[in-house]
């Protein structure tokens, strides 16, 4: 009987660790389910939630006894937020949305490029707000969403 207990656990975590990766892997698949809108939506609030952290992590160094657990705790959310906007620039569009144009439409691949380009640049902007608190970065994520989101939008 307890040989039995044993297998069916193991088959149990075999099927809890595939449906795991399954999920994981989800928007790698040629599902054909994409919303859009929803990214850029979830794009402008990761940029929301590292401007926060940002004034947070600030607002805590001006502190004359800061609380260094929730400095550390700023810290993480704003480049957790850094990661997730990066994975939606890569994972979402660079990979799956943005599909490459041949260079001889000249219209079209101009437009590819243009936005690959702004994709680039939200990335390393994601980048760089992991090592800093400067405000700015924000402020030129929030351009560059809105320009790429022009230039995917439009026809």
């Amino acid at each position: 009987m307890r040989k039995d207990s044993t297998k069916l656990v193991a088959a149990s975590l075999i099927v809890l660790t595939s449906a795991t990766a399954i999920v994981l892997a989800h928007c790698q698949i040629p599902c054909g389910i994409y919303d859009d809108s929803v990214r850029f939506s979830l794009m402008r609030e990761h940029v929301t939630t590292i401007e926060k952290s940002m004034n947070e992590i600030i607002s805590i160094g001006k502190e004359k006894n800061p609380n260094n657990n929730q400095l550390v705790r700023w810290v993480m959310n704003k480049d957790d937020h850094a990661n997730e906007l990066s994975e939606i620039a890569t994972y979402y569009f660079m990979a799956q949305r943005v599909k490459p144009v041949q260079e001889d439409n000249k219209a079209e691949y101009e437009k590819y490029i243009k936005q690959i380009t702004l994709l680039h640049q939200i990335v390393v902007q994601a980048m760089k707000a992991k090592q800093t608190t400067d405000m700015e970065i924000c402020s030129k994520l929030k351009t560059l969403i809105n320009q790429f989101e022009t230039s995917y939008n439009s026809k």
